[in-house]
């Protein structure tokens, strides 16, 4: 059954970011261009990324089926899958199928999460540094040179046409409930609800940046006074800040301010039976292997 199944998965085409389309989608709409730095040195895509056979696929009748291949695999870790070639044979096999939401930033399209500030300031460095395929120790230096330089300038949340935030801080506007290594990051996100949902952490320094940090390790962070929890359809972050930059599905995205619209139930993803995302120390133990 294994090798047969491994023969009908490799009568489709696999690109290196794990995406299989169950058929040749209607052409995949290209992203829409933006200005890139001279330091931006990251290489061409071969392949598109996840979110882009994604929207290419929206409205229609196609499936899509993803292969964790890459190095988070957010988007797969959320539809239940794991690095075993068995997992993804049984979402073959078995044919169930979930609604995924999409959302567009000033008309960018992405499928997991949206973040601003410290987190959007990490991914500009691995952007500008990297020369390939990267893994997980490629944003420890990154990641730590952001720590200590990071001014945690001010910005504006507008969610449904009220504000809802002005201030120094970090934001996260995703579809998935789990980021980078599991963190349970936007708690009660539902790829499937027709919403988009907002995380707000009031931070103005390092020191409140290791309390939310810890905290959302342990899972309390979505009720702290200190951060701002709420969902929606229409987000708008805007800031008079030229420091402050953006990140889509873990790439650099648009200049702000930027609108962000989600788009419901727009591509039916295979998924595994009993799929649910793994955990902090599941990932963390998968990232080692």
């Amino acid at each position: 059954m294994v090798q047969s199944s491994t023969r009908g998965l490799s009568r489709f085409s696999r690109s290196e970011n794990g995406t299989v389309p169950f058929r040749n989608p209607r052409a995949i709409s290209p992203p829409v261009p933006r200005a890139h730095s001279q330091t931006d040195q990251r290489p061409h895509r071969e392949f598109p990324p996840i979110r882009e056979v994604a929207h290419g696929l929206e409205g229609g009748q196609t499936p899509l089926l993803i292969a964790p291949c890459g190095t988070e695999n957010l988007l797969a870790n959320e539809l239940g899958f794991d690095w075993r070639l068995e997992t993804l044979i049984k979402a073959f096999e078995g044919g169930i199928l979930r609604p995924l939401d999409l959302g567009t930033a000033n008309g960018r399209c992405f499928a997991s999460i949206a973040g601003f500030g410290f987190d959007a300031a990490v991914v500009d460095l691995v952007n500008q540094q990297r020369t390939g395929h990267i893994t997980h120790f490629d944003y420890v230096q990154p990641l730590w040179r952001t720590f200590w330089s990071h001014a945690f300038d001010p910005m504006t949340v507008v969610v449904d046409g009220e504000e809802i935030f002005t201030g120094r801080g970090m934001v996260f506007v995703g579809n998935i409930s789990r980021y980078a290594i599991g963190l349970q990051l936007l708690h009660y996100a539902d790829f499937s609800d027709g919403l988009l949902d907002i995380c707000i952490y009031e931070c103005g320094g390092r020191i409140h940046l290791v309390k939310h940090s810890v905290l959302t390790v342990l899972k309390l962070h979505a009720n702290c006074r200190d951060v701002i929890y709420r969902q929606g359809k229409s987000i708008t972050v805007s800031s008079e800040s030229p420091t402050v930059t953006a990140e889509i599905d873990g790439d650099p995205g648009p200049s702000l301010p930027i609108h962000i619209e989600v788009v419901p139930g727009a591509v039916q993803c295979l998924v595994p039976p009993d799929a649910k995302p793994a955990g902090m120390r599941t990932r963390i133990i998968r990232s080692l292997r």
